[in-house]
């Protein structure tokens, strides 16, 4: 007796352990065998657990990870908007700073050239200032029929600057001044025409 009490409980449990190994393939996956004892779970008021039905349940603590990865990358998110929009108010700035100071050279550029402008027609009046007055002092030496000849081939504006130059020299030097004689030698048009030009117009190079 004791013999086949044994043997029956062998065998029992090499059935469980043949129905557990069944099972937790299945569970695995590997094998669908917990169809076959669906009527018994639904006799029990239960639903079968499969591989699918139990990867399709998730744990609390997943959801709670789900949750905080969620969160984060919303973090992330946010972050990066924040960065990307202060990067573009870097270069707006950057290139108001650039513009401000193209602006600045321009200005800096236009200032120069109006000095350089403005030097440069002082320096041609001091030219012209020291030729009228060394043409002056020239004329003064030669015969006054010479003179006139090279006074008539100027324009009427330098022959007006040599005459008040002539004049002014010889002021300076108390002599006096041969203008109104090589006036009187010029044809009488061209001397009428000087001397109305001299008394409408400044004392002054143009």
């Amino acid at each position: 007796m004791k013999s086949v009490g044994k043997s029956i409980v062998l065998i029992m449990l090499i059935i469980v352990m043949a129905l557990g190994g069944l099972l937790w393939f299945d569970y695995l996956g590997f094998i669908h065998v917990k169809s076959v004892f669906a009527p018994v779970y639904k006799l029990m008021g239960k639903e079968p657990q499969t591989s699918i039905t139990a990867t399709s349940t998730k744990p609390v603590t997943s959801d709670l990870d789900q949750s905080r990865l969620d969160k984060q990358r919303e973090a992330l998110s946010i972050l990066e908007e924040e960065l990307s929009q202060r990067e573009s108010d870097i270069e707006q700035k950057e290139k108001l700073n650039e513009q401000i100071a193209l602006e600045l050279s321009e200005r800096e550029k236009s200032q120069e050239e109006r000095e350089k402008t403005f030097n440069n027609i002082l320096k041609q009046y001091d030219d012209k200032e020291v030729n009228i007055e060394q043409i002056a002092l020239n004329l003064n030496g030669m015969r006054p029929e010479a003179a006139v000849n090279i006074l008539l081939a100027m324009d009427d504006q330098n022959v007006i600057d040599v005459l008040r130059k002539v004049e002014e020299i010889a002021k300076r030097d108390g002599a006096s001044s041969m203008g109104s004689y090589w006036l009187s030698l010029m044809p009488a048009d061209r001397a009428a025409e000087i001397q109305r030009k001299m008394l409408s117009k400044p004392e002054k190079l143009n």
